[in-house]
Order: structure tokens, then sequence, then C-alpha cells
């Protein structure tokens, strides 16, 4: 069509892959979750799950689940379903958590053992 704003195809690939960091500007309420969990003694406040299990499945570590947590409190997200599907395709999200994913379950089970 003829006189319009396109977007790219999306099945074009491109040669150098994209930053992250570039989709999440300096001013963004993120960087002050992520700066604030990463300051916090997170043994000290009786986080479970602070030092690994030597045996299992890895966990997440306790500082991802709070900063989604935060995240969720700060937007108004309370379920762990949808915190789940935001941490899936919100791109402050994938850039808080380092683009990881748990689910729904996890994040419930955090909330109810680190009230």
């Amino acid at each position: 069509m003829k006189r319009f704003i396109e977007g790219e195809d999306r099945g074009q690939g491109t040669l150098l892959p994209e930053l992250l960091d570039d989709y999440v500007a300096e001013d963004n309420p993120v960087r002050v979750v992520d700066v604030f969990v990463e300051e916090l003694d997170l043994a000290g406040l009786g986080f479970k799950g602070v030092q690994p299990a030597k045996t299992g499945r890895p966990a997440y570590h306790p500082s991802v689940l709070l900063k989604l947590y935060i995240y969720g409190y700060l937007n108004r997200i309370q379920s762990s379903r949808r915190l789940e599907r935001e941490a899936q395709r919100n791109v402050e999200l994938m850039w808080l958590t380092r683009r990881l994913k748990p689910d729904f379950k996890t994040i419930a089970n955090f909330r109810k053992d680190n009230g």
C-alpha cells in the first residue's frame, strides 16, 4: 500500500542482535526495583531458598521472584497466573528477570512461603 508507514517483515532475521537493555529507559521504575532488591540481605530478612539445595532441580533465586512480586504490586497485578503471562511478554519484566519465566505455581509458592 502506498502512503502508509509500514512495519518490518515478521519473518525477516536481523544481522545484529538487539539488546534488551535498549528497550528499558534509564528512568524506568524497574531499574529502581532491580537495584533495591539486589541491595537487600535476603537471608537476613528470612527468605527461604537463598542457599541452594545440593540435590534436585535448581530453583529460582529468591531475588528474581521478589523482583517479580514487587513489579506486580507496583502495577496492580496480583494473580500469579497473570504475572506468569507478563513475564513471558512484557519487555520490562524480561529485563528485570533476565528473561526467566517462572510458572504460576512457583510464584504462588514464593508468596506463600515468604509472607
